[in-house]
C-alpha cells in the first residue's frame, strides 16, 4: 500500500512538471527503443540467415579459388580450382558423400519464343541437386549422361516461369541460353528469396555444358559438397584442405590458394554481424542511460529542494527517515519506468513497421527482450535516484520547516 501511494504522489508530481518529466525520461526512452528495436532485428536477421543456410543443403561444404592478401598472394602464380581438382575432391575425400561443381554465370540473355528477359545461369553435376537441397519438382534432374555427353538441356527455377508467364507444361520445350537451344527437362522447386534476392531467377544447366559455353570459367570452379555427417564435417574440411595444398604444390610456408567454408562458418560470419550490432548498441544504450540518469537525479535534487517544508512537515509528523527515502526512490523509479514503458511501446513499433518492408526478414520481438528493457528502467531508477531519495531522508526536520 506506502509503494502504491507513493508511486500515485510520482504520477502527481509528473503531471505538475509535465515538461520537465518528458525531457528527464527522453533518454531512457532513446536508450530502451534501440535495445527492444535492435535486439529484434538481430534475432530475426539471424533465425533468417539460419532458416536459408540450411536450405543450401544439410552438412554443406564449399571450395573455391581465393587469392590471399599481401605479398603472400603475389608470391603465387595461377590462382585456380579446375575439374582436376573437382574429380580429385570426389574420389579421395571419404568425409565426403557427394560433391558438384558449381559453374554461376550471370547476366546471361534467356530467350522463349519472343520474350527475352536476363537471369543467372549454372553449371552443375546432378549430385547439385541432393548437395545443396535444390529438389526438381516437375519433371527430372540431371542424368549422368548429361554431363558426360555435355547435353544442352536445363532446368528452370519458378521465377523464370513467371518472368515468361510460362507453366508447368513447359517442360519437353526448348529455350535459348544466350543463342544456344536447350530442351527444358525440369523444373525447380521453389526456394523463396534472400533479402529480397530470388534464389529461383535460375536455370541450371550440366556443368560440362557450361563450361564448353564459358571456357574462362573452365579454371576457376566452384565445388559443392556434402559430409557424411555433421559430425564428419570438420574432417571433410581437413581432407579437403590437405589435398588441395598437395595438389597445387603449396610449400609449409605458403598460405593456401583457396577457401573451404562450412555452414557453420558462413553463419558464425554472419553472426559476427549481428555481434557488431549488439556492440554498437551497447554503446547507445550506456550513454543514454548514463545520461537519462544524470539528468533524473537532477530532477529528483531540484524536487528535493523544492519540496523541503514538506519533507519537514512529514517528519515532524510522524514520517521516518526510510519511509521519506522510499518516497523519492518510488518517484526516480516511476520516472524511469514511464520512460521504459515509453521506450518499449515504440521499439515494438519500429520493430513491426521494419518487418512490414518487402526486403527486411520477419522481426519479433522476444519477451526477455521487454523484460530487459524494464530491468533496464528500474535499475537506472534506482541507482540514480538513491542520493537524491538519501538526500531527502536526512534532512533536519527543524531545518526543513525553516526553510524558505
Amino acid at each position: 500500500m506506502i509503494f502504491l501511494s507513493n508511486a500515485f504522489n510520482a504520477l502527481e508530481q509528473l503531471v505538475t512538471h509535465r515538461m520537465r518529466s518528458l525531457l528527464t525520461i527522453l533518454a531512457i526512452v532513446i536508450a530502451v527503443t534501440a535495445t527492444i528495436t535492435v535486439v529484434s532485428v538481430v534475432q530475426g536477421f539471424t533465425r533468417y540467415v539460419s532458416n536459408f543456410l540450411e536450405g543450401l543443403g544439410t552438412n554443406a561444404v564449399f571450395v573455391a579459388p581465393q587469392r590471399p592478401a599481401g605479398d603472400a598472394g603475389k608470391s603465387l602464380g595461377r590462382v585456380e580450382l579446375n575439374e582436376e581438382d573437382f574429380h580429385a575432391i570426389e574420389s579421395q575425400c571419404s568425409a565426403l558423400r557427394r560433391v558438384s561443381p558449381w559453374v554461376p554465370r550471370q547476366n546471361v540473355k534467356l530467350r522463349y519464343g519472343r520474350d527475352e528477359i536476363t537471369c543467372s545461369v549454372e553449371g552443375v553435376a546432378p549430385s547439385y541437386h541432393t548437395v545443396r537441397n535444390f529438389p526438381v519438382d516437375v519433371g527430372r534432374p540431371f542424368a549422368v549422361v548429361d554431363v558426360e555427353r555435355a547435353q544442352q538441356v536445363c532446368v528452370v527455377g519458378r521465377e523464370i516461369l513467371r518472368k515468361l508467364e510460362l507453366d508447368e507444361d513447359v517442360v519437353g520445350g526448348n529455350l535459348l541460353i544466350d543463342g544456344r537451344r536447350f530442351r527444358i527437362i525440369g523444373v525447380l522447386a521453389s526456394k523463396g528469396s534472400f533479402f529480397g534476392q530470388s534464389l529461383d531467377d535460375v536455370v541450371l544447366i550440366p556443368y560440362t555444358t557450361a563450361l564448353k559455353m564459358y571456357p574462362v570459367f573452365r579454371r576457376n570452379l566452384v565445388v559443392a559438397a556434402q559430409a557424411v555427417s555433421a559430425e564428419a564435417v570438420p574432417e571433410a574440411k581437413a581432407q579437403v584442405t590437405n589435398l588441395l595444398r598437395r595438389r597445387h604444390n603449396l610449400e609449409a610456408h605458403q598460405p593456401d590458394d583457396f577457401i573451404v567454408q562450412t555452414q557453420g562458418e558462413i553463419l558464425a560470419a554472419f553472426n559476427n554481424v549481428g555481434a557488431v550490432a549488439v556492440s554498437v548498441l551497447a554503446g547507445i544504450v550506456g550513454i543514454s542511460l548514463l545520461v537519462g540518469g544524470i539528468g533524473i537525479m537532477n530532477v529528483m535534487l531540484v524536487s528535493v529542494t523544492e519540496r523541503t517544508r514538506e519533507i519537514g512537515l512529514r517528519m515532524a509528523v510522524g514520517a521516518r527517515g526510510r519511509e521519506v527515502l522510499l518516497q523519492f526512490l518510488t518517484e526516480a523509479m516511476t520516472l524511469s519506468l514511464l520512460g521504459g514503458g515509453l521506450g518499449i511501446a515504440l521499439g515494438y513499433a519500429l520493430s513491426t513497421l521494419a518487418s512490414l518492408h518487402p526486403h527486411m526478414v520477419d522481426v519479433v520481438v522476444p519477451p526477455w527482450a521487454v523484460l530487459l528493457g524494464f530491468g533496464i528502467s528500474a535499475g537506472t531508477g534506482v541507482v540514480f535516484g538513491i542520493v537524491p531519495a538519501m538526500k531527502a531522508a536526512l534532512l533536519n526536520p527543524i531545518d526543513a520547516l525553516r526553510h524558505e
